[in-house]
């Protein structure tokens, strides 16, 4: 069953969304090489505790529980890397991933950050995953259903000589970091027949194209969490949460649009600059 909010709980996931936006520029922001992807998922915890927000991916249930508020993949990894005292270096592809939880409602958004001096296939990688996320809101706009925006999804990452993750899917996203439905970035017989679902107002779902250099397949690493590429290559990874509202989507974890907004964002930053 689908999960349809109403405008008045939309509202309130947007300030967890909006949360979740500024996290990843406090990312942009101090990002470096020579830091360690630690010394990174410290300061976005930083900001989340100092702002009452709850950090969803911590304590997250798997082999061992998800350790941290961030999962940061570097390079060939693909996502839900661990924080630790891996260095980031000049041209390295860090794509971070996080989310938090503000009275009840939740954000969640990735973003693949270049460092310093980049390869171009880094460079076009990252721009091409970034505009596969961008394509997907588009199309929500006019489409009926979401396999009508997988097909155009995948249709774009395979034209610019890509492959589209198939392991790890989108979500809705609500009370909880996961709800119904899935929502894939590419097509497959099984989601078109029993699967696909209606776009409609109210319903708010998480999209995060995960976009390889070289072949689809991936591998999960001995630590139970970090995926990376099968063949080595390199890796990307872009999401947003968006609603589907009657006048179109609605990127909540997008920038500030508004005063009232970016007053509420300044208010975020000037919690985690405090002693």
């Amino acid at each position: 069953m689908l999960s349809i909010k109403t405008e008045k709980e939309v509202m309130k996931m947007r300030k967890a969304g909006l949360l979740t936006w500024a996290a990843h520029e406090l990312v942009r922001s101090i990002i470096r090489p020579g830091m360690t992807t630690r010394e990174l998922d410290a300061e976005v915890e930083k900001l989340f505790l100092r702002n009452y927000a709850i950090g969803m991916f911590k304590g997250v249930k798997g082999r061992v529980p998800f350790p941290s508020v961030t999962c940061i993949s570097i390079n060939e990894q693909v996502v839900h890397g661990i924080p630790g005292e891996r260095e980031i270096k000049e041209g390295d592809i860090v794509s971070v991933d996080t989310g938090c939880k503000i009275d009840g409602w939740c954000g969640d958004a990735a973003y693949s950050n270049l460092v310093g001096e980049a390869s171009e296939q880094a460079k076009k990688l990252v721009k091409v995953t970034r505009e596969t996320l961008y394509l997907a809101i588009e199309k929500l706009k006019t489409a009926r259903y979401w396999s009508d925006v997988a097909r155009e999804m995948q249709k774009h990452v395979r034209q610019n000589g890509f492959s589209v993750v198939e392991s790890f899917v989108g979500h809705g996203i609500g009370r909880s970091m996961h709800e119904d439905p899935q929502v894939p970035n590419f097509i497959y017989a099984e989601f078109l027949r029993r699967e696909d679902f209606q776009i409609k107002p109210g319903l708010v779902i998480a999209i995060e194209p995960m976009v390889n250099v070289g072949g689809k397949r991936v591998k999960q690493l001995n630590d139970f969490w970090t995926v990376t590429t099968s063949d080595g290559s390199l890796s990307a990874h872009e999401e947003h949460t968006v609603a589907i509202t009657k006048s179109g989507p609605f990127v909540l974890t997008g920038p500030p649009e508004t005063e009232e907004e970016r007053s509420l964002v300044d208010q975020f930053y000037s919690r985690y600059r405090s002693k």
